[in-house]
């Protein structure tokens, strides 16, 4: 069904105000935008704890099981936030956008409520993870941990999943203005969810990896050059090195999959506006008359990314309906900032890579070294910038896909709540979540000052490290 003909099945929603619309769309933006961020620490710090409770175990180095037992505690704040800002978006889904959840709520129900279940799971292990220091054999506990990792990363799954189906609705018919013949796996596993997920899980280990070796960067940076800061930095600095490359394998996946599926978003990613061969690629720029001007062109560029010849047609938004074209500029420098931080990140873990092969020196050695107040600098700047490509990434995602919130099927205007007064609900979750943003960040700087948790004896000689 058409855009026009489903809007004639939902005629009330036309009467929505532009402020209202555009109060929505603000409002589970911002959401979204603060939520994916816990969501990442979520996904990502439990698996740089339990690195760091095993290297504990393995070494016998204390500063490794403490750092775990401190991240460990980081994590349950972390945790119950995202609870918090997870329950407000799931209410948002049904108040701002009655029209998606209450034709399609059927279809993709499914990656919900497997969510539900893994948020559970999570909630649950956790629990015992946090309750069993000191009362399990450490290796007993470290294995209680798995199923956090486990399930976070399922959890993450099973969201993008409902998400990729927006980009690629599958798994139902629309006969009469109605959804018949539901199929929820097929709605799961749609062809965008390979892409997305993997891309969005990466980015999750990447975020929470990068932010938390900025912390100990700034540490070492004044001075602390203690073994508990240095590991602090290389266990999480190491991950996120080690997962970047692939990232930018995935990304390129990512990336064609759009060419096939959704040219589209693509020429709007890439600011293309005319279909045809030798298609070059474009950094920078700004949307002008029907045209990406004032960026650098690298010759036959995108055509030979897309297929990897420079005669391959790539198809520009001449294709297709003006009404239905996405805000090209932004998302267009959504896209180059990702990517240039992604590379910004590959280079710093193959400055780190071959400072350690060309020197033959120890990891603790290479933070001595001449330079390394540069690249400790530039690590610290990772962190945050690793949070900018992550928010940069769902702009292209979410705003590509403009005017649709439904892949060709549904526009964000059909499903838009139409009562009034949706811009005091924007006022309210904006104080709402800077309430929140106040307390996570006061609880976890207490939590760095303090001590990990009662120590074990074996441990009571870390207790003087200073702490970030």
């Amino acid at each position: 069904m058409t855009a026009t003909a489903w809007s004639a099945v939902l005629p009330a929603v036309d009467k929505v105000s532009e402020g209202d619309l555009a109060a929505a769309r603000a409002q589970m933006g911002f959401s979204l935008a603060w939520h994916i961020v816990v969501a990442c620490l979520g996904v990502g710090l439990p698996a740089l704890t339990l690195i760091a409770e095993w290297y504990g175990i393995r070494t016998g180095n204390p500063a490794h099981r403490l750092l775990a037992r401190r991240w460990a505690r980081a994590m349950g704040v972390l945790f119950a936030v995202g609870a918090v800002s997870g329950t407000i978006l799931s209410f948002e889904m049904g108040l701002l956008w009655p029209g998606l959840m209450g034709r399609f709520g059927q279809v993709i129900g499914l990656p919900f409520a497997l969510e539900g279940i893994a948020f559970f799971i999570e909630a649950i292990f956790l629990g015992i993870y946090l309750y069993a220091w000191d009362r399990l054999p450490p290796r007993r506990h470290l294995l209680t941990g798995l199923p956090i990792v486990v399930a976070g990363v399922a959890s993450a799954f099973f969201v993008v999943c409902a998400n990729a189906w927006m980009n690629q609705p599958r798994g139902f018919v629309l006969r009469e203005g109605k959804v018949v013949d539901v199929d929820p796996w097929a709605a799961m596993l749609n062809p965008a969810s390979p892409p997305q997920t993997v891309h969005m899980i990466l980015a999750a280990f990447m975020v929470a990896s990068f932010t938390t070796a900025a912390v100990y960067a700034v540490a070492l940076l004044r001075g602390r050059r203690d073994a508990y800061h240095k590991a602090g930095f290389y266990i999480p600095f190491t991950l996120g090195a080690a997962v970047t490359p692939f990232q930018l394998v995935v990304g390129d996946w990512a990336a064609r999959f759009l060419a096939e599926f959704q040219p589209a978003k693509l020429a709007a990613i890439e600011g293309v506006f005319t279909t045809g061969s030798h298609v070059p690629l474009t950094l920078g720029g700004v949307a002008r008359d029907d045209a990406l001007r004032y960026g650098l062109e690298i010759p036959n560029g995108l055509s030979l990314l897309v297929g990897y010849s420079p005669s391959t047609v790539v198809q520009g938004l001449d294709k297709v309906p003006r009404s239905q074209w996405p805000a090209v500029t932004g998302v267009h420098w959504a896209f180059d900032i990702m990517v240039g931080i992604g590379l910004f990140l590959l280079a710093l873990g193959a400055w780190l890579l071959l400072s350690w092969w060309r020197g033959r020196r120890s990891r603790d050695e290479l933070l001595d070294q001449r330079g390394s107040r540069l690249f400790l600098a530039l690590a610290a700047i990772g962190g945050p910038a690793s949070v900018v490509a992550l928010e940069s990434g769902w702009c292209v995602t979410e705003l590509g896909r403009q005017p649709w919130i439904v892949w060709g099927i549904m526009s964000v205007r059909d499903a838009v709540n139409p009562a009034p007064g949706l811009m005091t609900g924007l006022w309210l979750v904006l104080i709402v979540y800077a309430g929140m943003t106040v307390a996570t960040v006061y609880v976890l700087r207490r939590l760095a000052k303090g001590t990990a948790v009662p120590l074990a004896p074996q441990e009571q000689d870390v207790e003087s490290y200073p702490v970030v």
